[in-house]
């Protein structure tokens, strides 16, 4: 970080929530860390001055659930380019997790993701081990070789922990072990919950458009069911049980009384089950049903993903409880596929969103819309996911004097229309092609480093890197 030269972010709206700070100000970064932050800075000689009037200036986002899909799938997403796609969505720092082919189960996969991260160094990148030898379901992987090869949590993901004794052997053994990353005992086990006895194979909710369209429908129950026994397994044995990409009313409601009696139990919700509902499957948008059968277009496999997207009720049920604190913090579950991947019929079309590029604007629809206020949106993306993964200790999230300067600016006013064309991520798979999203990411700081300023057409940058 020596001889970076400094950055000067001038008359931002600046929010931290580590201090709940929420004022207009300055930004000083000198040797990659935040020197200053107040109003009216002076800056020193041969600084790079950034006018953000107009602008917000927070922690750079964090995301704890991003599929990178390297080694293995390198025609889907790369390091590099998921790196890339995540600057470019105001994220400095991401979580790899172990779907790879291999999975994560070992040392020396986990040395080449790091070091292959590290030689991108665009962003930070840490990583999830498998909890079972290759994700099978069958043994669980060496746990304390992955904690002490710098994994910061455990998951399957892309499946479920396979039976409840793995799941209680996971979280026995992981609260005692060393996380190499933050210097503290234990580490959360992710679990995607799904009862593929109930849902295997199925790509849409149990409800109206599952009926209309003719189609099986994947039960709010086969999510449920999972999230009630590893809830009762993290009492057992006192680990901790992160629950990924929630989606259903029952899951929050186990998950509230879990954490009133006391249990080591956190949660994730994603932008898209934030922001859309199983009508986004017949190319609805809206909370008005068609009046005809005709005018739908139906089985979208851009809207396919696991777990499906639910009801409206329970897509506002959500928002409330991340409002609340009882979904702690939003994770993209960045799935990126090929074309071909998703250019099937609907049963047989791949499950996932490319989602770390549009995140941020599909998500101030909840500002906008008076359901979420930006503060509780900046909390939930900065951060609380550093908190959910213990690594608190570390700085991250925050834009405190002395913390790594991790900075995003962004303009919460800004309209913009979705061209997957548009990408860095090598996945364009998303359903908002073509809509309009109110707020845009202009410039993302990472270790105090600018790694994304809107491609050269923003704000008045002087003084530029030579």
């Amino acid at each position: 970080m020596n001889n970076l030269r400094p950055v000067l972010i001038k008359g931002a709206r600046v929010i931290n929530p580590s201090t709940s700070l929420d004022s207009q100000g300055d930004i000083l970064i000198v040797d990659g860390k935040i020197l200053s932050c107040e109003a009216n800075i002076t800056p020193p000689d041969d600084t790079m001055l950034i006018e953000a009037n107009g602008m917000v200036a927070c922690p750079g986002f964090i995301d704890i659930h991003t599929h990178l899909r390297e080694p293995g799938r390198e025609d889907k997403e790369t390091i590099e380019s998921g790196q890339k796609a995540a600057a470019k969505g105001g994220f400095t720092t991401i979580t790899c997790m172990p779907n790879t082919e291999p999975a994560i189960d070992n040392a020396p996969v986990a040395e080449f993701i790091n070091k292959k991260a590290q030689d991108s160094g665009i962003i930070r990148t840490f990583l999830v081990g498998a909890v079972s030898k290759g994700r099978q379901g069958i043994e669980l992987s060496e746990m304390e070789e992955l904690a002490n090869s710098g994994v910061v949590a455990f998951s399957d993901d892309g499946s479920p922990v396979a039976t409840g004794h793995l799941m209680q052997m996971a979280l026995t053994y992981s609260k005692e072990l060393l996380n190499s990353v933050s210097g503290n005992y234990g580490l959360p086990i992710i679990d995607h919950c799904e009862d593929y006895s109930l849902t295997h194979g199925l790509g849409v909710h149990e409800g109206w458009v599952a009926d209309r369209l003719g189609l099986l429908g994947y039960p709010s129950a086969g999510e449920e069911a999972i999230v009630a026994r590893d809830i009762a397994l993290a009492e057992l044995t006192g680990g901790h049980f992160h629950a990924a990409h929630v989606s259903s009313q029952g899951s929050i409601d186990l998950i509230r009384q879990a954490k009133l009696r006391g249990i080591k139990v956190t949660a994730e919700v994603t932008p898209h089950h934030l922001t859309m509902s199983e009508e986004w499957v017949m190319g609805i948008h809206g909370e008005s049903k068609p009046s005809h059968p005709l005018s739908l277009k139906a089985y979208d496999p851009m809207a396919k993903v696991s777990p499906p997207l639910r009801s409206i009720a329970d897509q506002k049920a959500l928002v409330s409880a991340l409002r609340e604190g009882i979904i702690d913090c939003i994770a993209t579950d960045h799935a990126p596929h090929t074309f071909s991947d998703k250019a099937q019929p609907f049963d047989e079309a791949a499950v996932g969103i490319s989602v770390l590029e549009t995140a941020f604007g599909s998500l101030m629809s909840l500002v906008h819309s008076g359901q979420l206020e930006l503060h509780t949106l900046i909390h939930r993306l900065t951060l609380a996911p550093i908190q959910v993964l213990g690594l608190s200790n570390l700085g991250l999230g925050s834009i405190s004097v002395g913390s790594i300067a991790d900075v995003v600016l962004f303009d919460p006013e800004l309209q913009w229309e979705v061209n997957p064309n548009d990408f860095l991520s090598k996945g364009k798979n998303t359903p908002l092609a073509g809509e309009v999203l109110k707020g845009k990411v202009k410039l993302t700081i990472a270790k105090g480093r600018i790694v994304f300023d809107s491609e050269n057409k923003m704000l008045d940058v002087r003084n530029s890197f030579a």
